[in-house]
């Protein structure tokens, strides 16, 4: 388990990590996401030790990560899958790691094997791709089999096939009873990773919740209906907030938000309107995303684009 309790981190006048405060639990994998800047690094990085809080403080399993006798046994860590002696092979690396910790050979043949680097295990680090280079750092994360796994962008270079790898890899650790702490920017992959979520934005937590919860509150639920009565649908219903879209190519369709699939279900049954279809509908976890952060990110997809002269912008548009 991963405790932050008032944790800040001050760089000079900037304040990185803001007062925050989570719990990331055995047995669920909980994603960790934010724009950049957003704190999600510095965080990561005060967790294992690299960085020391300004004030509040954070635990792994109990203890602050200087305080276990064999961190590698405790905390498995992906923060940086460059940070590796380029002219040693991936097999020399693990061997070393290992040595540090009394973990043997046997061990680090089987992580070779898991994270499929036995084609390359006598290869230079030096020569790896992005994608054997972040296979390389599960592995280290991995080697002394820990109770908690603190994963930095693990998808990072992988093809699909690799990121298919890692999200089962994680999911089977979460089912093992580990803490598994993931970050990445691939909100779809997450959405079908992660059971947890937890949004910093400007160095805050702003969302801390499950996905499903994230979703719902971000982006509200909405009900899809076919009816020959849209109409007398409309009519039915008198409960303030409520909105009604209809669909402009099939005239039998709308969009009803505010309420619920069995809500219309039963104020259609009383006013006798045929229903052809019910079916509900939410957002995506990048849509709830998005939303959540949108006063926490400094660049937005819609600005991509800011002429400054009107004339010009207006000659370009024509």
């Amino acid at each position: 388990m991963i405790e932050a309790i008032g944790l800040i981190k001050r760089y000079g006048s900037k304040t990185a990590v803001d007062d925050i405060s989570f719990v990331a639990r055995p047995g669920l994998v909980t994603g960790f996401l934010g724009p950049n800047g957003a704190g999600k690094s510095t965080t990561m990085r005060m967790i294992v030790g690299l960085d020391r809080p300004s004030a509040g403080s954070v635990t792994v399993n109990g203890k602050k990560y200087a305080e276990h006798e064999a961190p590698l046994r405790d905390v498995g860590a992906l923060l940086d899958a460059k940070a590796v002696h380029t002219g040693r092979s991936a097999l020399n690396h693990l061997l070393a790691i290992g040595a540090t910790h009394g973990i043997g050979r046997r061990r680090v043949d089987e992580v070779i094997a898991l994270t499929g680097l036995e084609s390359v295990a006598r290869k230079r680090v030096g020569g790896f791709s992005l994608g054997m280079g972040q296979r390389l750092g599960i592995a280290t994360a991995l080697l002394g089999d820990p109770a908690t796994l603190i994963l930095d962008e693990p998808v990072n270079g992988l093809d699909p096939e690799g990121v298919i790898w890692v999200r089962t890899l994680t999911r089977q650790l979460a089912a093992e009873g580990r803490t598994v702490f993931l970050s990445s920017h691939l909100m779809s992959e997450m959405a079908q990773t992660a059971d947890h979520i937890i949004v910093l934005g400007r160095g805050k937590v702003i969302a801390d919740a499950s996905v499903a919860e994230i979703i719902a509150l971000s982006t509200g639920t909405s009900v899809r209906v076919r009816t020959p009565d849209v109409a007398k649908l409309m009519g039915l219903v008198t409960a303030p907030g409520i909105e009604f879209v209809q669909a402009r190519a099939d005239p039998d369709v709308v969009t009803v938000i505010g309420l619920s699939a069995p809500q219309i279900g039963e104020i259609a049954a009383g006013g006798g309107v045929t229903l052809h279809e019910l079916t509900p509908t939410s957002g995506s976890l990048e849509e709830a995303y998005l939303k959540l952060t949108e006063d926490s990110v400094e660049y937005h997809a819609g600005h991509i684009f800011a002429p400054t002269d009107t004339d010009d912008s207006e000659k370009a548009i024509r």
